[in-house]
């Protein structure tokens, strides 16, 4: 049986992770000089933690070091069997140079092992999603992690990610604008719909108004959603929940034979960076 890797920062839910199997390494975020480890929702208090951040605490992330990456990978490569590691975009976090530091010593003792890691590109239940889909893949293929591979490698362009943040400072302190941008944003009630692209984050577009990026965010998926069966339709939100409900009433509207829709609340590692009101929408595009 392979062993399938999965991080915190892809918020994959916990039932989900426990579901299929897999090994969580959990990442670090920090709430008023308090280091905690996020776990996919399993304790996590999602109303506590965005009330102290209105109420002005102090947040942050941060990686892991080698020795952490080596703690997590250790009891896999000992037990020899295949290991995938579906993990979030390597193109938002430093952390992966220690993980790759760590997973070169476990090669050089354990050289029969088969590893890979495959990129997301993505974040957030972007990068949960693919974890779920490619997790399911792997048990139901004999836990092939080169056809898996090949399958991810399919579905990651199309996996698509949209996020409308309420207020545009926490984007700001997490070095994703600059503090001015943010300032003159809100100033002027812009409302940026972000994506990822290519493993980044990117502004999609910019909108007067919340209501109207909720729209557009709207729009977006009703126009590229692909309906693919078995694949659910992920909308999250910080503290958000009437914005969310809209969104889901929306697409149960409109897409009558519509599948599974997870409903979850963004996790602390990322809501670091979104900030207490942000809602969200992931899905597989045609």
């Amino acid at each position: 049986m392979a062993t399938i890797f999965c991080d915190t920062d892809g918020e994959l839910w916990y039932t989900h992770a426990q579901g299929l199997g897999l090994n969580v390494i959990r990442m670090p975020y920090i709430l008023d000089g308090k280091e905690e480890l996020a776990d996919l929702g399993e304790t996590f208090d999602a109303k506590a933690f965005f009330d102290a951040m209105k109420a002005g605490a102090t947040a942050s992330t941060a990686g892991l070091n080698e020795e952490a990456y080596y703690e997590y990978f250790k009891p896999a490569f000992e037990k020899g069997e295949d290991i995938l590691y579906i993990a979030f975009s390597s193109k938002l976090s430093g952390t992966f140079e220690y993980l790759e530091l760590a997973i070169n010593r476990l090669k050089t003792e354990y050289p029969n092992v088969k590893y890979r890691r495959f990129d997301t590109l993505s974040i957030c239940v972007g990068t949960g999603l693919l974890v779920y889909l490619g997790a399911k893949y792997c048990r139901e293929h004999g836990d092939d992690i080169d056809a898996t591979y090949e399958y991810l490698e399919g579905l990651v362009n199309r996996t698509k990610v949209y996020f409308v943040v309420e207020d545009m400072k926490y984007l700001a302190r997490g070095g994703r604008i600059s503090p001015a941008k943010a300032k003159i944003g809100n100033l002027m009630n812009i409302k940026p719909v972000l994506t990822v692209v290519d493993g980044k984050l990117d502004v999609c577009s910019k909108q007067n108004g919340v209501k109207r990026a909720y729209r557009f965010m709207y729009d977006v998926f009703a126009e590229n959603y692909s309906g693919m069966e078995g694949v659910p339709i992920c909308i999250l939100d910080a503290d958000n929940k009437a914005a969310a409900d809209d969104l889901e009433q929306r697409i149960r509207e409109n897409f009558p034979n519509v599948g599974e829709i997870w409903r979850q609340p963004v996790g602390p590692v990322i809501g670091v960076h979104a900030g207490p009101g942000t809602v969200g929408i992931v899905f597989v595009s045609k």
